[in-house]
């Protein structure tokens, strides 16, 4: 098992400041009618009379709470190592000033290339910026490089999208994501809704706080308005021009991300002398963190030789690693969480890969109905793993129940068979209704029986033809479904058996259509193809893990912690399943500086076994800010509920924020969004 140092002897002293970077206001996310707009800043500097490059990481999660026990593990581990490196709170978020607007809008990419500008100006700064991130702050650093301002010459984006629509939390082969589309928009309301800290911004945090709170909008309502992929998506979808990046991209993910594909496209997409590519077998985490399922690696270590060759100019060899370094996963049993998986790290010089070969099995059998209960998929573990007790997908046999299954056998006098890239399938289909969708489950089948989810893919009927448009299926017409699942590291064993399991829903994750009237699948003309990659023996190393000095951050237990984390209710009688999460995306923590930081969410997802219609997602978020030195204490409460029909979706979303006893702000939204293709 790999183990995290803590690393406190750096070659360089470190030293601290918060400063506040302006970027051009006027705009209606501005302040004020002139002027600039001040970004709240921290930034760890090297104590060095020389100028050194700059790293910059850019997000709206609050860097003086969120997220600074980690921004703890890795900001001052690079200062120390010869770096600015610079945490940044969005716009509207956390203490920097402006109003909060939609997730990668054009301001907040404008602002991030103006902080890119500003950090080169400075004195200290030799004149070259590097941007990293994870997830929200990796995704707008590929879009900040995008933009293309100069100074920028290197990026290291993990667990990032390069398509907002299909690889992001909204949509899935063209299909609604009824379970982030939904919590991650809940939470996002929530998150938006917290107040500057009076610690940082004295006394105008409660002015400011106001009108934040009267700019605030539910961004589910948006996400839902788009269900085809317009103008709105393709904005910020670096996939539309990878040639305009300029910058060298280091490409990270993980296998149990949902976001892992954009590494493999990005390293076929790139120019080979400006792109690495690293997929791990990690969740929805930076890599050294050593959260489940492992093995971490030397994350740090393996970005500072990125940084030192692309803006140090070292010539220490990072551009002769192979383009992608993966993980393969060997065969193992089902359970929803991993400290560790089996498996071996191996070598692509190019990809396309030389190594893999499309392999492609036909079915076999007669045609068969395919009308999966409205339940089918509330063993599909978390959208987002975050290394989660109950993060990933328990055995899948009670899916596979509900499925049409069609199995190969893994001779047992032979190797594994091994897979990297993305399987797909080609589906011969009659369909009973219009509109509706079809769901692909690749599992691993041990001799025991035990079906292990390796990977999984979905497409929308009336996206058959493209993401871009919205066409009906022909009714009784056999037609091919093809579409791609996500990629994937993994070795059947021998013995084993490949299965394809296709079902006609996947609750919660994508948003049952009205019909619900399934299909008939024929075997002839239908087939999965398997990227099988020859087996190599490859010497893929990384160092062991290691990080900073923690920060010191308590954690109180509270009643709320104890609660399970996923929990599926069933009414026998009304034949109705009702699925309970608690993210567990921090609880209660006290901080260095007094502040006491208390969150509780619980996500709820229900429907009946025979009733589309009936699928509904409700989210309560609750946070506590106190500072009980000051006497500032304020709590932010959000309730938010997506229902349908078969016309339209209905969103309802109530936000209540409190000083102290006394209710400061209250508002409720209530939309209809007409069903044009989810």
């Amino acid at each position: 098992m790999s183990r995290t140092s803590i690393r406190t002897d750096f070659p360089y002293e470190i030293r601290r400041e918060d400063v506040r970077i302006p970027v051009p206001g006027g705009t209606s996310r501005a302040e004020g009618s002139g002027g600039g707009v001040p970004l709240y800043a921290r930034v760890w500097r090297p104590v060095t009379e020389e100028p050194v490059p700059a790293l910059l990481e850019y997000l709206p999660y609050r860097l003086t709470d969120w997220t600074a026990p980690r921004d703890q593990q890795r900001h001052p581990w690079y200062a120390g190592h010869g770096y600015a490196s610079v945490r940044v709170d969005v716009r509207g978020h956390g203490n920097s000033g402006g109003l909060p607007g939609d997730e990668y809008d054009a301001t907040e990419l404008a602002d991030g290339a103006a902080v890119v500008n500003w950090l080169a100006e400075q004195p200290w700064c030799t004149g070259d910026v590097g941007m990293f991130g994870i997830s929200w702050g990796g995704c707008n650093a590929l879009q900040v490089a995008a933009l293309a301002p100069g100074p920028l010459k290197a990026v290291v984006t993990v667990c990032s999208t390069d398509d907002r629509y299909d690889n992001d939390v909204h949509y899935m082969g063209g299909s609604v994501l009824g379970v982030d589309m939904h919590a991650w928009g809940a939470a996002m309301l929530a998150l938006s809704c917290r107040p500057p800290d009076p610690e940082h911004v004295g006394d105008e945090w409660r002015s400011t706080w106001l009108r934040r709170l009267e700019a605030v909008e539910p961004l589910v309502d948006t996400w839902l308005s788009h269900q085809t992929r317009d103008a709105y998506w393709k904005h910020g979808s670096v996939c539309e021009d990878y040639g305009a990046i300029g910058a060298a991209v280091l490409a990270v993910g993980g296998w149990h991300d949902p976001y892992r594909d954009t590494v493999l496209r990005l390293v076929r997409h790139l120019p080979a002398d400006r792109v690495r590519g690293i997929v791990g077998p990690w969740s929805h985490q930076y890599p050294d963190r050593g959260l489940p399922p492992g093995p971490a690696i030397g994350f740090l270590q393996e970005t500072l030789r990125w940084w030192d060759h692309h803006l140090k100019g070292a010539a220490n060899g990072v551009m002769d690693e192979p383009l992608l370094r993966s993980w393969i996963s060997d065969s193992h049993p089902p359970a929803t969480v991993y400290e560790e998986l089996p498996g071996r790290w191996v070598a692509d010089p190019a990809w396309p890969s030389p190594h893999v070969t499309p392999v492609t099995y036909g079915f076999r059998g007669s045609p068969v109905v395919v009308d999966s209960p409205q339940q089918t998929g509330i063993d599909a573990g978390r959208f987002l793993p975050f290394g989660n007790d109950a993060d990933l997908p328990p055995d899948q046999r009670e899916e596979d129940a509900h499925s049409a299954c069609f199995d190969f056998p893994v001779p047992e006098d032979g190797g594994p068979v091994e897979i990297l890239g993305r399987p797909s399938v080609t589906l011969s289909l009659r369909t009973a209704a219009p509109t509706g969708q079809v769901i692909a489950r690749l599992c691993d089948i041990a001799p025991d029986g035990s079906s292990t989810l390796v990977t999984r893919g979905a497409l929308n009927f009336s996206a058959r033809h493209g993401r871009d448009r919205a066409e009906p299926a022909r009714i009784g017409e056999t037609e091919g479904f093809a579409f791609e699942l996500n990629g994937i590291g993994h070795a059947f064993a021998p013995g084993h058996r490949v299965r394809l399991a296709v079902s006609s829903t996947y609750w919660p994750w994508i948003w049952p259509r009205p019909d619900a009237a399934g299909f008939t699948l024929d075997p002839a003309g239908s087939s999965l193809t398997l990227p099988v990659r020859r087996r190599t023996e490859d010497a893929v190393v990384w160092e062991e893990p290691e990080q900073a000095e923690p920060l010191e951050v308590a954690h109180p237990a509270s009643p709320e912690e104890r609660r399970p984390e996923r929990v599926v209710v069933r009414d026998v009688a009304k034949g109705e399943w009702r699925l309970e999460v608690d993210p567990k995306y921090g609880g209660t923590r006290v901080y260095p500086d007094g502040l006491e930081f208390t969150e509780d969410a619980l996500e709820t997802y229900t429907i009946e076994e025979r009733g589309p219609l009936t699928a509904r997602t409700r989210s309560d978020w609750t946070i506590r800010l106190r500072r009980p030195d000051r006497g500032w204490d304020v709590g932010v409460e959000t309730r938010s509920e997506i229902t349908c029909d078969a016309e339209a979706f209905h969103t309802s979303n109530e936000v209540v924020c409190r000083e102290g006893d006394e209710v400061v702000f209250h508002r409720t939204w209530e939309k209809r969004i007409p069903r044009t293709a989810g």
